[in-house]
């Protein structure tokens, strides 16, 4: 099973089983890492925020526009910044590593 890791706000790196098919949002869930998901993948908010390694970057699929439209809303915004309920585990993405971000916002209100 591909793995992934997680570094989470305090510095901790986790690396967890990542199954195929699961958007890095459910993997977070799966294992407890602490990321919001205010609205549960239906890429509404930006709440589910991740930074990831600029050796994987590269290696996503481009975001939609409508993701780049959240991304807009996320706090500390970087160039290797996406919404974890976008990126889906494959087998090509086995060993990816993301960094939560220091904060979220939440603009569901």
């Amino acid at each position: 099973m591909p793995k992934m890791t997680f570094i989470e706000r305090n510095g901790t790196r986790r690396e967890v089983d990542a199954p195929v098919g699961l958007s890095v949002l459910e993997i977070a869930h799966k294992h407890g890492v602490d990321i919001e998901g205010a609205c549960e993948g239906s890429l509404a908010c930006s709440t589910c925020h991740v930074i990831v390694d600029a050796s994987w970057f590269k290696k996503l699929a481009k975001p939609t526009e409508d993701e780049e439209d959240m991304l807009d809303l996320a706090f500390g915004l970087t160039k290797t910044s996406r919404l974890g309920c976008q990126i889906v585990m494959t087998d090509k993405l086995d060993g990816l590593v993301v960094t939560l971000p220091a904060a979220t916002r939440n603009a569901q209100g």
